[in-house]
């Protein structure tokens, strides 16, 4: 029934009903109007448009229910759908909403796949540039300080060790940010060796006390979802470092037999659900690159927890 025709039908049904009751009801109306006779007939008004009403919201609910999903739904949060039976006009719409939405997640994952990848490309192509060129010009000039400070007075020599020492520090972090780019670790020994790197340099960097739980006989993932868990808990860190006033944070990993699970818990302040800002959704995005579920809640005590739940897809042997 298209919505035309179920709006009728319901206002049919409350005037057919007034209008028996008025044909069959031991009321008549005189000229003037008495007082009891305008009583009853208010009453009745007011009778007929609760009734109206009433039939009116239950009979447009399904449009209700959909207009709270249209300003609520969020592409990175897929799943999102109302249930259409019937043949109306009603369930035609939203079985259109449904399926609009379902090519407009599939449309998503897909661009933000490409741009995700695009990226990584791009980080590693930067991270190959720092090392070979910056990395490898700043060793040079290191090399060169040493034989001039070997060769040079001693005053000139304190000067030459002085801007060795800057310089050193200029290549450390040089390297630092080529990890952060593009952790070689995790191409060459795994998401573990990855972790326990990533870990040790944010402990080292911002005093946080950093615990490690993971699996002892964690599968070999594909590569792909090995780099969205290292990214995300990389992000995860970062927030903690930067946002969360924390003093400790615990990083897990664990497995089923169909699943890897990252886990982030943080002692901090906590965050507020609608503050998610461009990180975190570039941790969803990523998530939806695996077909994983990441799930941002209040630690048990205090704090934040971010979980990220990845399928398993191991390695081609």
């Amino acid at each position: 029934m298209s919505l035309f025709w179920r709006i009728f039908a319901l206002n049919a049904v409350v005037l057919g009903t007034a209008t028996a009751l008025l044909l069959w009801a031991p009321v008549t109306v005189s000229v003037p109007v008495l007082l009891t006779e305008a009583v009853i007939l208010v009453g009745g008004l007011v009778v007929m448009l609760v009734a109206n009403a009433a039939l009116l919201r239950l009979g447009l609910a399904p449009l209700d229910r959909l207009t709270k999903l249209m300003t609520t739904v969020d592409l990175l949060r897929p799943g999102q759908r109302l249930p259409a039976s019937g043949d109306g006009g009603v369930a035609e719409l939203i079985r259109t909403f449904n399926a609009m939405l379902e090519r407009l997640e599939q449309e998503r994952a897909t661009s933000s796949a490409r741009a995700l990848l695009a990226q990584e490309a791009e980080r590693r192509r930067i991270a190959q540039e720092l090392h070979d060129e910056v990395g490898q010009s700043m060793t040079a000039i290191l090399l060169g300080l040493k034989r001039a400070a070997d060769d040079a007075p001693a005053p000139l020599r304190e000067e030459l060790h002085e801007v060795q020492e800057i310089t050193r520090a200029s290549l450390d972090e040089v390297r630092r940010l080529v990890r952060r780019l593009r952790p070689g670790v995790l191409d060459d020994l795994g998401l573990v060796s990855a972790l326990t790197s990533l870990t040790e340099e944010i402990a080292t960097h911002t005093g946080l006390r950093v615990g490690r739980r993971f699996d002892a006989d964690l599968p070999a993932l594909d590569p792909e979802t090995e780099l969205v868990l290292y990214r995300v808990a990389q992000e995860s860190l970062t927030n903690v470092a930067r946002h969360a006033d924390a003093e400790q944070v615990t990083v897990a990993l664990r497995h089923t037999d169909d699943t890897a699970v990252l886990t982030v818990t943080d002692d901090g302040r906590g965050i507020e659900a609608p503050r998610e800002g461009a990180g975190i959704r570039g941790m969803r995005e990523r998530a939806l690159l695996i077909g994983g579920n990441l799930e941002i809640t209040p630690a048990p005590r205090s704090g934040t927890r971010v979980q990220l739940t990845a399928p398993v897809a191991r390695k081609q042997s």
